[in-house]
């Protein structure tokens, strides 16, 4: 159970340009995750939870590469799915051309109606930031400054807002979340989402809030804070410790998609006590599997749904060979079949609130980076290669 904070603590609604998201919370993308079926279902839970009206938060499509989209890469417009009930299309971009980026910017806006463009500068993956992308390409601040302006200018005669999202650092030597909250303010973005990591941590270890707070500290623009986000409880102490304007949620929600139920009741002053039963659970499942059908087609929907089993049943007593076939589920017939073997009654594990879901592992020994990354900090003109193709988790 979630107490919540005074009232005088509450951030406001969060306003990116003239868009105004009355819950100030966001679905970070996740590669193979958020698709228009999981953003459907988050949405769906965050409305449960809101009481006012307006878009119960932002649900951010999977980071698509700039150059994909310029060069109609058929992968990359097949990410392009939006929901008929999506209020507002938020798209994650990846891109290390300027060029390349302003003009994917305008692709979006124009073409694909798309109402806020997130650019990734937080993504730790050796293939992204080995060619300088991701979490590496803020140690370029010239280049960072040339991208941001080159969207910003894109998105402008569609009022679109643009923010993005980064880490502390490369790593603790290497750190770059200070200039690039000032870059980001110079160039007009809307806010900055920051992961309290470096691209060396990955996800492990503690994300480190003290930043977070650092970076409000020092820009007028919206800050936004992600890491180690796993309830709502947690939001609100960020809140409370950091004053960011708003929360990004990434893997606390894996399995979880109530999360931004109770999410919007806490940001509404409202307590929160969401523990479902398995059965409320196996719903929960059956609505993510039907959603994705409606996109996908049965066949390819149902094995798009067997990735997130164990994520919904983390902690619950459901035996090996039921989870095995639930594993394997290649219809909607099937997994109802398999569904009605849980206990509904089951309560909900309460040992596993807190703790953290999804890929963590240990530190990287290093960070792949182009020869000479860090030899200065400027990088306009260094032509840096980017694949039409490529995909990623920020």
């Amino acid at each position: 159970m979630t107490a919540a904070l005074r009232p005088a603590l509450l951030p406001g609604p969060l306003r990116l340009g003239s868009l105004e998201v009355p819950t100030p919370v966001v679905l970070a993308p996740m590669a193979g995750i958020t698709n228009a079926a999981y953003r459907r279902l988050c949405r769906e839970q965050g409305a449960l939870g809101a009481e006012v009206a307006g878009p119960p938060g932002l649900y951010v499509c999977e980071m698509i590469t700039s150059r994909g989209l310029v060069e109609q890469d058929a992968m990359t417009l097949a990410m392009l799915t939006f929901d008929p009930l999506e209020d507002v299309r938020s798209v994650q971009l990846y891109g290390t051309d300027p060029a390349y980026v302003g003009k994917a910017t305008e692709i979006l806006c124009a073409e694909h109606g798309v109402g806020h463009v997130d650019l990734n500068f937080g993504c730790p993956v050796p293939k992204v930031t080995r060619k300088g992308g991701g979490a590496a390409l803020p140690w370029k601040r010239g280049l960072l400054s040339e991208i941001l302006e080159a969207a910003v200018r894109a998105a402008a005669p569609y009022d679109v807002p643009v923010t993005m999202k980064t880490r502390k650092g490369i790593d603790d030597d290497h750190l770059t979340y200070r200039d690039a909250g000032r870059i980001a303010q110079e160039s007009g973005c809307a806010a900055i989402a920051l992961h309290g990591r470096t691209a060396i941590q990955g996800y492990s270890g503690e994300a480190d809030w003290d930043a977070i707070a650092d970076l409000v500290s020092r820009v007028e623009i919206p800050v936004l804070g992600n890491g180690d986000l796993w309830e709502a409880s947690d939001a609100l102490r960020m809140v409370e410790a950091t004053g960011v304007a708003g929360v990004v949620v990434g893997r606390g929600c894996l399995g979880r998609p109530w999360l931004f139920r109770d999410l919007a009741a806490a940001f509404a002053g409202r307590t929160v006590a969401t523990l479902p039963t398995l059965g409320e659970v196996s719903t929960m499942m059956r609505r993510h599997a039907e959603l994705l059908s409606e996109h996908m087609g049965e066949e390819r929907g149902c094995k798009e749904f067997r990735k997130h089993v164990p994520w919904y049943l983390k902690g619950f007593g459901a035996g090996g060979d039921l989870r095995r076939s639930l594993g394997l589920v290649s219809s909607l017939a099937d997994l109802d079949r398999l569904l009605a073997d849980l206990d509904p009654s089951e309560p909900f594990p309460v040992r596993e609130l807190g703790t953290p879901r999804g890929r963590q592992g240990g530190p990287r020994k290093g960070v792949a980076l182009p020869e000479g990354w860090l030899d200065d900090t400027d990088g306009t003109g260094c032509g840096l290669r980017e694949d039409a193709g490529e995909t990623s988790g920020g």
